[in-house]
């Protein structure tokens, strides 16, 4: 039985103090939660004072991006080294924002998964076709790509699988049940490919303006194990709902 993660992603979102304010009010909300897993990624400058407000929580977290290297002239960059010793458990990688804003590619997304392995830290790696590779029919073609290339020489441990359809995010459309499933079946397949039976231990979230009105439809979905949630995990009360999703 694969144990339901919910995460947030905050991106370029909450100053230091709006971090803190979120946590005070989003903790108690949440204390008595055990049978899901809640990770928590703010903007980097907040990471180590919300690392200090998780100590002792359920709470784990997340950077939203890191650099392969280990150290060296990488202006404005983030070692994996760096996240570790802010106590980061987690870190998202291959966000289609940082894909489309920042050119990030398959390869360049590899060494940053095999990077982050290599530290401990379980990489939340985002696949997901755009509005027009859907349309055209390429949804499998795109999903198994970025698997295959972004996952190679790879094992399975401390990888989570995040389905985020370019489409759907920040944009108020939600993927159809139907359509998150049938995804989310193609993913679980695929990786059933690559890693055999230990596949069916892996998480995979889905994102894409993930709402408390649709949390429970969603998470009905038989290979949905969670989700990855930007807006609606910006507010303590929205957030604690999605968490406390019902099934």
């Amino acid at each position: 039985m694969r144990k339901p993660l919910i995460a947030a992603n905050w991106k370029m979102n909450k100053t230091v103090g709006e971090a803190e304010a979120f946590l005070r009010d989003f903790i108690p909300l949440i204390t008595e939660v055990e049978d899901t897993d809640i990770v928590i990624a703010p903007p980097f400058t907040a990471l180590s004072a919300v690392s200090s407000l998780l100590k002792g929580s359920p709470i784990q977290l997340s950077a939203q991006n890191m650099f392969y290297e280990e150290k060296g002239a990488y202006t404005g960059e983030i070692a994996p080294g760096m996240l570790t010793d802010l106590c980061c458990t987690h870190v998202l990688l291959g966000h289609s924002e940082r894909r489309q804003y920042f050119r990030e590619t398959d390869e360049i997304l590899n060494k940053k998964v095999k990077a982050a392995r290599a530290h401990g830290l379980t990489a939340i790696f985002c696949i997901g076709e755009s509005l027009g590779e859907r349309e055209a029919g390429e949804t499998f073609a795109v999903l198994q790509r970025e698997l295959e290339e972004g996952l190679k020489a790879i094992g399975p441990e401390g990888i989570v699988i995040a389905y985020e359809p370019i489409w759907a995010i920040g944009t108020g459309k939600t993927a159809t049940t139907g359509q998150v499933q049938e995804a989310h079946r193609f993913i679980r397949e695929k990786l059933s490919a690559l890693y055999g039976n230990e596949a069916s231990s892996m998480r995979i979230l889905y994102g894409g303006s993930v709402t408390p009105e649709n949390i429970d439809a969603l998470m009905e979905c038989a290979d949905v194990d969670g989700a990855l949630v930007g807006g609606a995990s910006l507010k303590p009360d929205s957030f604690a709902r999605l968490v406390r999703f019902r099934r």
